[in-house]
């Protein structure tokens, strides 16, 4: 079995994949202070009380955004798992090029979505992620990474607002019933919630006309399910698809070809 580990801004993503499907997927809040003890007395224990064997997990794979908190996730691997995990990053083969100025300042994430994202859907695309930022990721037709855009995460536009205006209350991300909000916690819901949607709507639409070519258009990320349910701007909603890139990615250094796409 293979245990997959996205290490994100906000929260960090373990998994297991048996070849055939991910049998178990558990979240923790990211804190680069954690130590490799703390990490596997909480997993080990989900992992069995999940019906699987530890010691079955003969591969694992890190891909992180958080590079203070790799030293403790690959010491995990090896000290309670006894095995070296691959680390996503530019020394592995990724199969397909970036078309940026800069390649090495492109995240790993990102990378990670269009690998995935061209894999099962092809291009040419644009992956959008509702994380901590809001990111949109551009694959063309030969299934090159083009680039893209980067806005504020939905979260932390919601923080923003209440620390910088006192009498603005904390509430949670939610579809609201009407866009004219009759309380003010009720008008920032909407504010939120379809301001995003013009955000993501706006940026993808800017993106098709420079492409010159109808794209395809796919959503990940916490809260994809809520904003796609705003939109019909989604094909796909793919929640695991940076999960599933950093499975692919360990596949294709393990046996220098990528599993083969469904269908």
């Amino acid at each position: 079995m293979l245990l997959v580990v996205d290490a994100g801004n906000t929260n960090i993503v373990f998994a297991v994949h048996d070849g055939r499907e991910w049998r178990g997927t558990w979240r923790i809040s990211t804190n680069d202070q954690r130590t490799s003890d703390e990490y596997a007395v909480w997993l080990l224990s989900l992992i069995e009380r999940s019906g699987l064997n530890p010691q079955a997990i003969s591969r694992a794979i890190i891909g992180t955004v958080v590079p203070a908190a790799l030293y403790h996730l690959r010491r995990l691997c090896r000290e309670w798992l006894d095995l070296e995990p691959f680390i996503a990053n530019t020394a592995l083969d990724w199969g397909y090029p970036l078309k940026v100025d800069t390649p090495s300042e492109v995240g790993v994430d990102r990378r990670l979505n269009g690998l995935a994202a061209q894999h099962f859907y092809g291009g040419p695309l644009v992956v959008v992620d509702f994380g901590t930022a809001t990111t949109f990721d551009v694959v063309d037709e030969e299934g090159a990474f083009c680039g893209g855009a980067i806005a504020p995460g939905v979260n932390l536009s919601l923080e923003a607002l209440h620390q910088a205006a006192a009498r603005l209350p904390r509430i949670s991300v939610g579809r609201p019933s009407s866009a004219i909000g009759r309380s003010t916690s009720v008008a920032m819901r909407s504010g939120l919630f379809w301001g995003y949607v013009g955000l993501v709507e706006g940026i993808v639409s800017r993106i098709a006309l420079e492409m010159a070519t109808p794209i395809k258009v796919i959503a990940t990320g916490g809260l994809a399910p809520l904003f796609s349910e705003g939109t019909n701007l989604f094909q796909h909603v793919a929640p695991t698809l940076t999960l599933d890139g950093l499975r692919l990615l360990a596949a294709r250094n393990s046996t220098g070809e990528f599993i083969p796409a469904p269908g």
